[in-house]
C-alpha cells in the first residue's frame, strides 16, 4: 500500500525542495523504498532522465537523495519560461509546444491527466511518494484548475505540510495568512508547519510556537535550522552566495534574460580558490580570468540582450588580452557565426549573427537532444560525464577540433587561437578530472579539485540527520502509515 505525503510553502523558496530532500533520504536511511513527486514545476534548471526525457534539477537531486535514477515520472509537467508571458510545455519529459499564460491555463485540465498518470505509475512501486508543491497554495488566482498545491493534493486525498522561511522574517504571518486563504477542506488537510531556516536562541520562539499551534489547532513538526555552508542545486533562482574571499582565479558568468542550467557552475562557485561571479546586464563587466556564456532557453533574444548590453565588446577586448572564453549550450551557439530559426521555435526572429569566435553556425530544430553522457575531454584526457539539452543542430569547420569524444563521437569546438571553448555538455565541470582539464586550459594551474558529487551526497546527508534531530519524527511516522493515523 503506497502513501503520498504533500511538501507545500508559504511562498517560492520556502524549503519546500529541502524539505522534500530531506524526508527522502530519512526514508531510505529506515530502507524504503520512497520516490519524489513534483506534479508541476516552473524552471529553467532540468536535467535529463533514464528515460531519455527532462525534469526539473530539482527532483533530479531529490532522485539521489532515494537513490534512484531521474525519471519522468518524478516530474510530469514542466514548464520553462521564454518569455514574459509564455513558456515550453514539456509533458512526461517532452516538450509539446510554446504556450502562452492563458492556453496553459485552460489546458491545464489535459495537464492533470498526465500528472495522475504518473503518480498512479509510482504507487505501483514505492511505498511512499513524497510530493513538493510549486510557489504557493494561497495563489488565489492560479487556484481555479490548479494542479501543483491543493488541487493535486485534493485529487489524490493525501495529508499535506506547509513549511515557511522564518529568515525571511514574519513568519507567523505567512503560516496564519495561508492557512486563512484556504478553503475548509483544504484547511483540513494541513496536518502541521515546518518553520525552515532558524538561527538563534530557540527558547525565544517557544511563546509564538505555542500561540500559533492555539490559533490553528495544528502542531509545528520541527523548526529546522539554518544550515552554515550548505548547497542544495537551485530549481531556479541563481544562487550567489560566495565561498571565500581569498580566490584568486576570477570567473564571470552574464545573466541574460533566459538564463538556463546555471546550476553547472555549482562546482566553480563552491571551490575556495575560484571568484565566480553572476554579472547582471544592467551592470559594469569586470575584468576576469574566465568569461562563461551559460545556457538559454531563448538563444537570440538572449544574444540581443548580451550584444546590447556591451559584452560582445567586452569578450573581444577580453580575448585580444589572451582571456579565455566558454560557451556551454545556447552559450556555445551564441559563439558561432550565425544562430538561425527557421521555424520559429523560439520567437519571431529568424537569424541573427553571433559573436564570431567559432566558425560554427547553428540551425534550431523542433525535436530536442536530450541524452546523459560520459566520454573523454580531448584536454589531458580527462573523464567528463554530463547531460545535453538542446534543440539546435550544429555545423562548421571548427567542429574539427573537439573538445571532447562522447560514446565514440566528438563533440564541441575550440578556436585555432585556443582562447575559446564551446560544447553542449551540462554538467562539464562536475567530474573532478574535467573541471581541472578545463580550469588548466584556461590557465589556473593552482587548482586542486573537489568532488562535488561527494559534497552533495554530504549535504544530503546532514538533510536527513536534521530530520531525525529537529522533526517530530513520530507525527511524521503516524502521516505516512494511514493505519496508523489518529489525527
Amino acid at each position: 500500500m503506497s502513501t503520498t505525503l504533500m511538501i507545500q510553502g508559504t511562498s517560492s523558496d520556502a524549503g519546500k525542495s529541502t524539505v522534500v530532500t530531506a524526508i527522502c533520504r530519512w526514508l531510505v536511511r529506515k530502507d524504503h523504498a520512497v520516490v519524489p513527486f513534483k506534479p508541476q514545476n516552473m524552471a529553467l534548471n532540468s536535467a535529463v532522465t533514464v528515460d531519455g526525457g527532462e525534469i526539473g534539477r530539482a527532483q533530479a537531486v531529490q532522485a539521489q537523495a532515494c537513490n534512484l535514477d531521474a525519471h519522468t515520472d518524478m516530474n510530469p509537467v514542466l514548464l520553462k519560461p521564454n518569455s514574459d508571458t509564455g513558456a515550453q510545455v514539456i509533458i512526461h519529459g517532452h516538450a509539446l509546444n510554446n504556450m502562452e499564460a492563458q492556453d496553459y491555463h485552460h489546458y491545464k485540465t489535459t495537464a492533470m491527466a498526465a500528472v495522475l498518470e504518473s503518480h498512479q505509475r509510482l504507487k505501483q512501486r514505492y511505498k511512499y511518494i513524497i510530493v513538493e508543491g510549486a510557489g504557493s497554495p494561497a495563489e488565489i488566482n492560479l487556484r481555479d484548475r490548479d494542479i501543483a498545491n491543493m488541487g493535486f493534493a485534493e485529487a489524490v486525498d493525501c495529508p499535506v505540510i506547509l513549511v515557511a522561511d522564518i529568515d525571511r522574517g514574519g513568519v507567523f504571518a505567512q503560516l496564519v495568512g495561508t492557512l486563512a486563504l484556504l478553503s475548509e477542506s483544504e484547511q483540513a488537510r494541513v496536518k502541521g508547519f515546518i518553520i525552515n531556516r532558524f538561527r538563534g536562541d530557540i527558547s525565544l520562539l517557544t511563546s509564538g510556537l505555542e500561540w500559533l499551534e492555539k490559533k490553528t489547532g495544528k502542531p509545528v513538526l520541527g523548526v529546522l535550522p539554518y544550515l552554515q555552508d550548505f548547497h542544495l542545486e537551485a530549481e531556479d533562482a541563481i544562487n550567489t552566495q560566495q565561498v571565500s574571499e581569498q580566490a584568486s582565479f576570477k570567473v564571470i558568468v552574464p545573466v541574460y534574460p533566459r538564463i538556463s542550467n546555471h546550476t553547472d557552475f555549482d562546482p566553480l562557485r563552491l571551490h575556495p580558490h575560484i571568484d565566480l561571479q553572476f554579472i547582471g546586464l544592467d551592470q559594469e563587466i569586470p575584468d576576469a580570468d574566465l568569461i562563461i556564456l551559460p545556457g538559454s532557453k531563448n538563444v537570440i533574444d538572449d544574444l540581443k540582450a548580451l550584444v546590447g548590453s556591451g559584452w560582445q565588446k567586452a569578450i573581444a577586448k577580453h580575448c585580444r588580452y589572451g582571456g579565455k572564453v566558454i560557451g556551454l549550450c545556447g552559450g556555445y551557439q551564441m559563439l558561432g557565426q550565425n544562430i538561425y530559426d527557421p521555424l520559429g521555435i523560439e520567437g519571431a526572429t529568424s537569424h541573427i549573427n553571433g559573436l564570431k569566435l567559432l566558425d560554427l553556425s547553428t540551425t534550431l530544430e523542433p525535436v530536442k537532444q536530450l541524452r546523459n553522457v560520459k566520454g573523454t575531454l580531448h584536454l589531458d584526457n580527462a573523464t567528463v560525464e554530463g547531460y545535453e539539452i538542446h534543440s539546435g543542430i550544429t555545423v562548421g569547420d571548427s567542429l574539427s577540433a573537439p573538445v571532447c569524444q562522447l560514446d565514440g563521437q566528438n563533440e564541441g569546438a575550440i578556436s585555432d587561437d585556443g582562447l575559446v571553448l564551446g560544447s553542449y555538455v551540462h554538467g562539464i565541470f562536475e567530474h573532478s578530472e574535467a573541471c581541472a582539464a578545463l580550469l588548466k586550459w584556461a590557465r589556473f594551474a593552482e587548482f586542486t579539485p573537489i568532488d562535488y558529487h561527494a559534497l552533495r551526497e554530504a549535504d544530503i546527508e546532514r538533510l536527513a540527520n536534521m530530520i531525525e534531530q529537529h522533526m517530530d519524527t513520530a507525527f511524521l511516522t503516524q502521516l505516512l502509515n494511514p493505519a496508523e493515523r489518529n489525527i
